[in-house]
């Protein structure tokens, strides 16, 4: 059975991937074909988490082993973990751990159970926008960014020819608390 999967964004609105992949693949290879899809890069921490209907996490599925799992945990890696094991019936979520240090992560619900066209290969169906930055830039980039990118001198921001009735108070609506 292939199963549809619709992977998405909260940081980038326009952002949809629509994957096809077999219920018997592993979850190692639905996580090689986020990265390829994204151009990211491999990392160590990734991991998907079995969501219920409100998208609180039930179980993992980790990249490597975790030391800080708890011992009544159970430990499930993406290279011995069949996705059809924990996902089989349509409107099932998850969610994609893909920049652990920062904790931000895709969503993705089961679509579509496909019968009787079976599936060799993960595949990107449809995709939509462009996949957020790998990593958030810290502020001092931004800055730096910022500041290469203008044309800003030791006079940018005052004035002296500031004339006050130039400004219409009314035309703010800044109330007095």
């Amino acid at each position: 059975m292939t199963q549809k999967y619709t992977l998405f964004s909260q940081e980038v609105e326009d952002f949809v991937l629509e994957i096809k992949i077999d219920a018997d693949s592993r979850f190692i290879d639905l996580h090689n074909l986020i990265l390829q899809a994204c151009h990211y890069t491999e990392g160590n921490q990734h991991c998907f988490m079995i969501c219920d209907e409100d998208w609180r996490v039930q179980e993992r599925i980790m990249l490597h082993e975790d030391r800080s799992l708890r011992s009544d945990e159970d430990l499930n890696l993406m290279d011995s973990s069949v996705i059809g094991d924990f996902l089989e019936e349509e409107g099932q979520r998850l969610a994609y751990l893909f920049d652990p240090e920062n904790k931000r992560y895709f969503l993705m619900e089961l679509t579509e159970n496909i019968f009787g066209q079976p599936q060799k290969e993960p595949t990107i169906s449809r995709r939509h926008g462009q996949a957020p930055a790998l990593h958030l830039e810290t502020p001092a980039e931004e800055t730096k960014t910022t500041t290469e990118n203008t044309d800003m001198d030791e006079n940018f921001y005052g004035n002296e020819d500031f004339e006050e009735e130039d400004i219409d108070l009314e035309g703010f609506e800044i109330g007095e608390e």
